[in-house]
């Protein structure tokens, strides 16, 4: 592992003016923990990376960030200024960093100015959104200029969890349940297949969508969802099976999810090429991750695609 060189994607920053995440009632120590770390770089970040081997991280806001805005001019306001902060930071550490732009979804067509901005201006590898945007969820037809973007500058959108618009009923009075540990999985796993099931990659079908904590369980269901989707009637139907687009316009990454059982499922559903290796810091421990990843029973060329090549050829990144 040693002379692996490992990239991670789901890496979060707080830059301003988005300066504290929201992830749950956490425990004390993980609070404090995640407070130390979320807006440094000289003190935690860049040593814990040394110490764990991962030569460059992938930094994004974390969760709500931009989403939480309810006035489109402050989101477009404050999605460029956290843009340029961690613009500069990348600037700082040649090498150490890349970005993922923060979206004012809330402006669709200035989102996908800002989108353009970052990546050709800025140097950024994709975006990351932060679930929905006020209760509006990326398959609204708004959003046709935003994918219509992301396929042409060929960049991925990382759809990261949130809490939904309202509690579902089956979790309410439970909120150990409603985030990170259940609820954000079922949340963002249905907000991807909703893309699938509104065509949004039958209209764009070289739009890359992301997304974490193992693809958000959705490897473990793809033939039932297959078969049962098969049986139904559509309004709108797809060119293909549900499956079809998770495996060809869907990546995952391990962020969060230290399961070698569960990344075994992730490779056999969705290919070797299809999954990249990720921390979730920092909420997630730089160590124990890799250490997941040189325990996991792994072929050489397997380990070095989770690693690092899915992630340099996706994001267009050096590999060395």
């Amino acid at each position: 592992m040693a002379q692996l060189r490992i990239i991670t994607l789901e890496e979060h920053y707080a830059a301003p003016p988005y300066t504290r995440g929201r992830g749950g009632a956490f425990g004390s120590d993980f609070a404090r923990s995640v407070a130390e770390r979320i807006s440094d770089v000289t003190r935690f970040r860049l040593p814990e990376m040394d110490a764990a081997g991962i030569g460059l991280q992938v930094l994004s806001l974390p969760n709500p960030g931009v989403q939480a805005e309810t006035e489109p001019a402050t989101a477009v306001r404050h999605a460029r200024q956290a843009n340029d902060a961690l613009a500069q930071l990348c600037a700082d550490h040649p090498g150490r960093f890349a970005a993922f732009a923060a979206l004012p979804c809330q402006d669709p067509e200035r989102a996908a100015e800002e989108l353009e901005r970052c990546v050709t201006g800025l140097g950024f590898v994709g975006a990351l959104v932060n679930g929905h945007t006020n209760g509006v969820y990326l398959d609204d037809p708004r959003y046709e200029v935003l994918w219509e973007r992301l396929e042409a500058l060929a960049v991925p959108l990382y759809l990261h969890p949130t809490f939904p618009p309202e509690t579902p009923a089956v979790l309410a009075g439970h909120p150990g349940l409603a985030g990170p540990a259940w609820g954000w999985g079922v949340e963002t796993a249905s907000h991807a297949l909703r893309l699938v099931s509104a065509g949004v990659f039958d209209r764009h079908p070289g739009a890359v969508l992301v997304l974490g904590h193992m693809g958000e369980g959705l490897p473990f269901t793809l033939d039932r969802l297959d078969d049962r989707w098969a049986v139904l009637q559509h309004e709108r139907p797809l060119r293909h099976a549900p499956s079809h687009y998770v495996r060809s316009n869907m990546y995952v990454t391990t962020a969060g999810a230290e399961s070698p059982h569960a990344l075994q499922c992730a490779l056999a559903a969705m290919g070797p090429e299809r999954v990249l290796f990720s921390v979730d810091y920092p909420y997630q421990s730089a160590a124990s991750a890799t250490a997941f990843l040189a325990a996991a029973p792994l072929e050489p060329a397997v380990r070095e695609a989770l690693s690092h090549g899915n992630a340099a050829r996706l994001l267009r990144l050096p590999t060395s």
